[in-house]
């Protein structure tokens, strides 16, 4: 009985052990999304960029202080040496007068006071102003960052699925030539050919081996170029992504998104408004200053005086306007105007920027497609011609050399129409990303990230 329950314990711990490295040995499969998710959850320079605008709201909340007035409270106690009185006065003989008190034993005052100072021309509402602005500014600002964390996502992403095909064209590759050498040696020792032919084939599918272990080292390397950028370990697996060939719209349509939508467009224009903005805070300094001041206040000596005001409450308005600082002034408002210049100088220069990025992109994508069909046409050719040149090869109808050539050129065409089906993918994201749309159509379709 002892026996059996000790057999049954094994096989119960024999069961879970297979189950926990079963579940270890099979990888995480990942979507396009779902890592794009993950990365924008994890990336340090997207979370820089969102403190930035926390940053940004923190400032607005400072300007916003200087717009409302400011409660303070105070209070002071003295001790004096001695008290001092003034001298006394005789009204006559037998009435005398005291003196009033100069400096008391002791005195105490305290009270409350309610402060507001605002320029007449209204600079500290435009500063509030401009830091709203700037809260915008630093959104735009972030959102051109996961754009293009996106995109350095998506150029990870297809570079390992091109590294995945390329070994997959290595392996069809060695075994196309084992299967070549085999036919080569069994035509050997029949005496149908040289043993030239042998080392041919054998130097051939040497060097295939050898293009499958690069292949497979720049597969290792792109998969842990990928795992960097989004922060996952380096077991996993992609699942593939691709998008469907439209039609291309005319290329003006194109810039027009990417004017409209490119969030460093809305960035630097919501810089130009700011600097405008800022030459009027800087005219600020030409104008008054308005001081309004409340004031309630109590008072407290020992000897008390006669004269004494314990408690008073009043109200203070002053007005003031300095006419010389030394040219500060006028430093501050030429600055201002040149960095409105440059702003509207950088507005310009994003938008050639984006036309560039926008056409660049869009020739490209045109170019691909058609690379694209004239390979797909060549493959079938290739595969076609490999084919019936191996089946002559193996009746005695054509040499190693006719064999060598037909594998070369499927295997050239293989990888090019792989890298060409590939970049285009990488450039069908680039365009969204130089129209300034890839975050929209993410944040509208991506879901939930799974849990690495």
């Amino acid at each position: 009985m002892k026996k059996k329950s000790k057999w049954l314990v094994m096989l119960v711990w024999g069961v879970l052990i297979a189950l926990t490295c079963n579940g270890q040995a099979v990888a995480v499969e990942y979507t396009w999304e779902e890592l794009c998710r993950i990365a924008l959850e994890r990336s340090e320079k997207i979370k820089i960029m969102e403190d930035n605008v926390f940053i940004a709201q923190a400032g607005k909340d400072k300007k916003m202080a200087a717009l409302i007035p400011k409660l303070s409270a105070y209070g002071s106690y003295t001790d004096y040496t001695e008290n001092k009185y003034s001298p006394s006065s005789a009204l006559s003989s037998s009435i005398v007068m005291p003196g009033t008190v100069i400096q008391p034993n002791n005195a105490a005052a305290w009270g409350v006071r309610l402060d507001q100072s605002i320029t007449l021309n209204g600079k500290e509402i435009t500063d509030f102003s401009i830091s709203k602005d700037n809260i915008e500014r630093q959104q735009s600002e972030t959102n051109a960052q996961k754009e293009e964390y996106l995109m350095t996502v998506s150029a990870a992403f297809y570079e390992m699925l091109r590294a995945q095909k390329a070994l997959e064209i290595a392996d069809a590759t060695v075994e196309r030539l084992t299967a070549y050498r085999k036919a080569a040696e069994k035509r050997l020792k029949v005496g149908e050919v040289t043993k030239t032919v042998l080392l041919r084939a054998d130097g051939e599918l040497s060097g295939a081996l050898s293009d499958q272990i690069r292949a497979k080292n720049t597969l290792d390397l792109s998969r842990a170029v990928l795992a960097r950028i989004v922060g996952i370990s380096e077991d996993f697996t992609l699942k593939e992504k691709f998008i469907d060939d439209a039609p291309l719209p005319p290329l003006d349509s194109y810039v027009t998104v990417g004017l409209a939508q490119r969030a460093e467009l809305k960035a630097t224009e919501m810089e130009k408004q700011m600097a405008k903005e800022q030459i009027r805070v800087a005219k600020g300094g030409y104008w008054p200053i308005l001081s309004i001041s409340g004031v309630y206040g109590r008072m407290d000596q020992d000897p008390v005086p006669s004269t004494i005001n314990r408690e008073s409450v009043y109200g203070q308005v002053a007005l003031n306007y300095p006419f010389f600082e030394g040219g500060l002034r006028r430093a501050e408002v030429n600055e201002a105007v040149i960095r409105d210049r440059q702003a509207g100088l950088k507005v310009e220069d994003v938008k050639k920027t984006i036309r560039i990025e926008v056409e660049t992109t869009y020739l490209e994508l045109k170019n691909q497609r058609g690379i694209i069909k004239s390979l797909e046409d060549q493959l079938l050719f290739a595969q076609d011609n490999y084919k019936a040149v191996t089946r002559q090869f193996e009746m005695g109808l054509a040499n190693s050399i006719d064999v060598m050539d037909a594998n070369t050129l499927l295997v050239s065409t293989e990888r090019q129409l792989t890298n060409a089906v590939y970049s285009h993918q990488v450039f069908q994201f680039r365009m969204k990303r130089a129209t300034g749309v890839l975050l929209t159509e993410f944040a509208g379709n991506a879901p939930a990230a799974k849990a690495p």
